[in-house]
Order: structure tokens, then C-alpha cells, then sequence
């Protein structure tokens, strides 16, 4: 088991990156939401400058938001700085193009941005269709070293629905999940990749990598899921699910996808969201703001023991977060990458590297 962070891009904190490679986590992830916090590939540049063994990668960099090329480049640029230690996930944007106002990027768009990135990134060419037309394009002037595609750069498809698991098996080196699935949940996933992969005439390269994007809370003894502590670190991602089975219901029309344990809580969260002072219109800024960051005061009483669970954290005491890790693993989890509110992210790591790293 692989053990990463993510961490909210702040481009003036340097010394993050190199006290997270101190504290010996495997990878660095930076996430590509450009309206909550400073750009990811600037970040990635900085750490990969200040560090000297940990793996940089976005976790994820989101299609449309820049052109497939961009990104190729983009990530390129990095592996300059770091050869052999960058990686790119690639995801259809629920946060960043939510916070906009926008739907995530339909499978088709997505499917063509994946292929045009990696066959950038393996070979310097590419077929890029763009504005109607479509050109066979390359990396230029390689000889001047400004970027490095010679050194490998897995890309890792951000994938749960069935059709980005098809596209994970058909291009990616690897697959994310962000919904941490339970042991059970992953053998199929795996599955649909593996057919996928398949039916497209591929092998899956041998060290396909499997990571989840989640949330932990490193419990001290005598605490419990209502104690305050406990709550502060797990508030920003407990609520952010809350908030992506809103957006999911509002546009599916249906509320299947709500476990329920949580029903009670999420009835609430409907209610309380109908009673934002935003216009409708534009409430998409109010009701993701401290996405994944920060807690926001009148979302507290929503953090509860059933929604917490549900939310699919690592929480509990350094022998419960080890048993999980080990579940996950024997089920065929390679890799985990947690993402902690910005204010508390040094004491969260520390707390998992101290007590839960140094005994895995």
C-alpha cells in the first residue's frame, strides 16, 4: 500500500511539500480546482523543486478546463523538473466545474480528452479535434528540452460510473476512485476495467496502479464521531458528499443513489440549501463554498456518526484505520491519497504518518 496527500493548492506554502516527503508519505497530489485555490501545475512546479523523492501528481486535473494539448504540456513541463516522479490523474471536474455553475464533462468529450493526452504523453503526437476541425499535432523543438515525455508519465483515469471505468481500461496506466468504495465494491470495478481493456485489443500494463481519493481522522482514545476534534477534520469532506448527492439528485430526478442510513440528515440538507440567501440561479457558489477546505458554521449539525460513515472516511483508532487499509488492499487497492481541511493539514498528516504509516 501506497500512502499519498493531497493537499489544497496554496502556491506561497513551500515547505508543505518537502514536510510531507519528511514525514514519509509516497506521493504528493494536488488538486485542479481553479476557483477554490491557487493552480495546481504552479504548485506541482514548486514541489517538484523542493522535494527530491516523492511522486507529484494532480489529483485530478479536470478535462475542459484546458485543452487535452495544455494539459499534456502542462504536466510535461513538470516531469522536466522531476523525471520518473510525476504522474497525472484525469478526472471529468464535479468540483471545479460545479463551482462554476457547469455539469461535469460527458463520457464522449472525456473518452477523446484521455486518448489525446496519453498518446501525447507516449509518443509526442497526436489527432486533436478541436472547433470542428482536426489536425495531427506534436511536441516541437523536443531537442531544447523543455519538456520530458522520455521519462514515463502514468495517467490515472478518475473512474466509478461504468462508462469512465471503460475509459480507465481502454488508456489509462491506473485508476482513481473518488467515492473510496468498500472492499466488496472494488473486484468489480477492477473487473469492468480489466473487459474493458479487452475489448479495446490492450493489455493492462502489469503495475496498473489502483488508488481512492479519501478522508481520515486519526482518533485519540475516548473519543467519538461527535467528539469536536473529530468533527473538524472530517466536516469539509463529509459535507462535500452531502453536496454531490444533491447535485446528482437535482439532475438525475432521482434520489437512488442517497444510502439510507442518511436519509433523515439529507432531507435536512435539501431544506437547508432551499434556504440559502443566493439567488437560485447562482447558488452554486454558496452551496460549495469551504468545498473540501474549510467547515462552514451552519453545516456542522449535518456532520453526523451515519453521515460520516457514510462518506467512506478512514476514521477511528490507529488499529481500526490499519484494519480498513488492510481490507482494501487484499481486495486490490494499491494506493491511498487523503485529502485534509487546509487549516489542520499538517497535525492530520503527521497524526497518519506517526500512528498509521510507521506500524502498516
Amino acid at each position: 500500500m501506497k500512502f499519498g496527500a493531497m493537499i489544497q493548492p496554496r502556491i506561497d506554502d513551500l515547505d508543505l511539500p518537502r514536510d510531507i516527503e519528511r514525514m514519509g508519505y509516497d506521493s504528493l497530489w494536488v488538486p485542479d480546482s481553479h476557483m477554490i485555490a491557487s493552480d495546481c501545475y504552479a504548485v506541482m512546479a514548486l514541489a517538484a523543486v523542493n522535494t527530491s523523492r516523492i511522486r507529484i501528481g494532480t489529483g485530478v486535473s479536470i478535462a475542459s478546463t484546458r485543452i487535452a494539448p495544455v494539459t499534456a504540456a502542462a504536466i510535461a513541463s513538470v516531469n522536466r523538473l522531476a523525471p520518473g516522479r510525476v504522474f497525472l490523474g484525469l478526472g471529468t471536474g464535479h468540483t471545479a466545474l460545479r463551482t462554476m455553475g457547469f455539469d461535469p464533462v460527458p463520457p464522449k468529450e472525456f473518452r477523446d480528452y484521455v486518448r489525446v493526452t496519453c498518446e501525447l504523453l507516449r509518443t509526442g503526437k497526436a489527432e486533436f479535434h478541436w472547433r470542428g476541425k482536426t489536425r495531427r499535432i506534436e511536441f516541437m523543438f523536443k531537442r531544447l528540452g523543455v519538456i520530458d515525455i522520455e521519462h514515463r508519465i502514468p495517467v490515472y483515469v478518475a473512474a466509478n460510473g461504468p462508462k469512465a471505468l471503460e475509459i480507465a481500461g481502454e488508456y489509462g496506466d491506473g485508476r482513481v476512485s473518488a467515492d473510496n468504495e468498500r472492499p466488496e465494491q472494488l473486484a468489480p470495478s477492477l473487473g469492468a476495467i480489466q473487459a474493458a481493456a479487452r475489448a479495446a485489443g490492450r493489455e493492462l500494463p502489469r503495475d496498473f496502479h489502483t488508488a481512492t481519493l479519501a478522508f481520515v481522522c486519526v482518533m485519540r482514545p475516548g473519543e467519538t464521531l461527535r467528539s469536536e476534534r473529530v468533527v473538524d477534520q472530517v466536516a469539509p469532506m463529509s459535507v462535500a458528499y452531502l453536496r454531490y448527492w444533491y447535485e446528482w439528485c437535482k439532475k438525475s430526478g432521482s434520489d437512488a443513489l442517497i444510502p439510507e442510513e442518511i436519509r433523515a440528515e439529507y432531507k435536512e440538507f435539501v431544506e437547508h440549501v432551499g434556504k440559502m440567501q443566493t439567488p437560485a440561479d447562482h447558488r452554486y457558489v454558496e452551496l460549495h463554498d469551504g468545498h473540501c477546505t474549510y467547515p462552514i458554521a451552519s453545516e456542522r449539525r449535518f456532520v453526523t456518526p451515519n453521515v460520516i460513515r457514510a462518506a467512506r472516511g478512514f476514521v477511528g483508532e490507529p488499529d481500526e484505520i490499519i484494519h480498513m487499509l488492510r481490507e482494501r488492499e487484499r481486495a486490490g487497492l494499491r494506493e491511498i491519497a487523503f485529502l485534509p481541511p487546509i487549516d489542520s493539514a499538517r497535525e492530520i498528516f503527521r497524526d497518519f504518518a506517526e500512528q498509521v504509516i510507521a506500524r502498516y
